[in-house]
């Protein structure tokens, strides 16, 4: 980092991350921008991905249309996508919502299967600030398998960003990468890449309180949520023109008096958020309770409908997938997200007969049914345990753990630890989330764009299938 000096001009870079849809805290990040911003000196504000969050009702309501109104309101010069943009929105509904961004979204290793680049994204971006050319590049996290599926490919990260560097650091004073990688990659980014200046990270939520600089790139990031904003000083020496970071670090935004413009902004997006919600989704032939330590009918509803719309020999979801019990009657849009608001997909894997049953004996441990988790589009409170359907399991719950179950078996076979099964099941536990077992899954097919509220819509559409969800699964001997 430089040392201070009276005689450098300065620019101060203003970043944030992974809001996911906070809008809480967005009217506070707006007047500290705009504090900022009235002291007279060049600013420029980035967004480092996962603004948008569809757990929160303006979002959801408004499909995005609501993050960018607030980004224009704010006053951002740039952002990229992360992969809750990238992997909750079709490329076609982004092309909608971000025709309205006031600023360029920029990612370099985002294409269409077709190769071309979308509408609404640039490789880079050249931001002019009171005379500083900032030079902006993104990346954001290759879940290519998840992308194919809706005809976007999301490449390699690291190949080819030294020369986008290059060809960038001829245009620009500040070479920027808003990084929605992680930290590790980010800090691989600054170990083999010669000058980029800044990275600015996100992803993996990480709080920088002091910046990393590694071989002269300096590494930052500001947590999760909003609750801080990162701000950085870089300076331009009079004589030699050369700029450098002269200060990085964070601001906590608890005690800045919020934009109330913005905040009313807000308010009116929740109205409209939840009067498009207020739309029928379906009708409940009857109550269903949820249960998150025992088999109940709202569990092995959500089994039905991924079982019924992934297919598979049988499916196997968590109840901590749903927030509460489905009342009888009309079901609104609003309710159905309220339930089940997680951005979670259903898939399809081959599983070992050992790699099921020992989920099963897990869904009978207090410590899993009762496990917090957090990340992987999972926006429960706890895990829950295991529901099925089109599987009948019968358990001894006096035996040792791990010795419970006495026989699982769908209507032709009985779960054998080395036999192969296809398996109805969610895309979080592909990743090692919740019960680690079922990562070790082969032969996976991804579904989207449908979330677990979508598959719930549909099985409620069903005749007979509230009535199919009170036949056990679980038989106790």
């Amino acid at each position: 980092m430089g040392s201070k000096t009276e005689k450098r001009e300065t620019l101060t870079i203003l970043h944030t991350n992974d809001l996911h849809s906070h809008f809480e805290q967005m009217g506070r990040i707006a007047a500290y921008i705009a504090a900022e911003k009235a002291q007279g000196k060049p600013v420029c504000t980035l967004d480092v991905g996962d603004h948008m969050d569809r757990m929160a009702i303006e979002t959801e309501g408004s499909l995005g249309a609501a993050n960018v109104d607030i980004l224009n309101r704010s006053g951002y010069d740039a952002v990229t996508i992360g992969n809750n943009e990238g992997l909750t929105f079709t490329p076609e509904r982004l092309g909608d919502v971000y025709a309205s961004l006031n600023c360029p979204v920029v990612c370099g290793n985002v294409r269409m299967a077709d190769g071309s680049l979308p509408a609404w994204l640039r490789e880079s971006a050249v931001i002019e600030a009171g005379g500083f050319r900032v030079g902006v590049l993104g990346l954001t996290a290759p879940f290519s398998d998840f992308y194919r599926l809706l005809g976007v490919d999301v490449s390699d990260p690291f190949a080819g960003l030294q020369g986008r560097v290059d060809e960038l650091r001829a245009r620009a004073d500040v070479v920027v990468l808003l990084s929605h990688l992680g930290l590790a990659s980010d800090e691989r980014i600054a170990g083999m890449t010669e000058g980029l200046d800044l990275i600015l990270g996100g992803h993996t939520h990480h709080l920088l309180a002091e910046p990393i600089d590694i071989g002269g790139t300096v590494v930052c990031a500001a947590g999760k949520f909003g609750g801080h904003i990162g701000r950085i000083v870089i300076a331009r020496d009079a004589q030699s023109g050369r700029c450098v970071v002269e200060e990085a670090g964070l601001v906590e935004l608890a005690d800045v008096e919020p934009d109330a413009r913005v905040d009313d902004a807000i308010a009116w997006h929740h109205e409209e958020a939840a009067r498009r919600l207020r739309q029928v989704a379906a009708v409940s032939e009857r109550e269903l309770p949820i249960d998150y330590e025992h088999e109940s009918e709202l569990g092995n509803l959500l089994a039905q409908s991924v079982r019924r719309f992934a297919g598979g020999e049988f499916s196997l979801v968590n109840s901590g997938q749903v927030l509460g019990p489905l009342p009888a009657g009309e079901i609104t849009e609003g309710l159905l997200h309220a339930l089940c608001p997680s951005p979670i997909n259903p898939c399809v894997v081959t599983l070992r007969g050992s790699d099921i049953l020992r989920s099963l004996e897990q869904s009978l441990l207090p410590e899993y049914a009762g496990k917090k988790l957090t990340g992987f589009g999972f926006r429960g409170e706890r895990l829950g345990g295991l529901c099925a359907d089109g599987l009948t399991v019968r358990y001894d719950p006096e035996a040792p753990a791990y010795a419970r179950i006495v026989e699982a078996r769908t209507s032709e076979r009985t779960i054998e630890p080395d036999g192969e099964y296809r398996v109805g099941t969610l895309d979080m536990f592909t990743f090692g989330a919740g019960y680690e077992s079922l990562s070790r899954g082969t032969d996976k097919t991804f579904i989207l764009p449908e979330f677990l509220r979508d598959l719930l819509r549909l099985e409620l559409g069903r005749p007979g299938a509230a009535l199919e969800a009170s036949a056990a699964r679980w038989v106790r001997v």
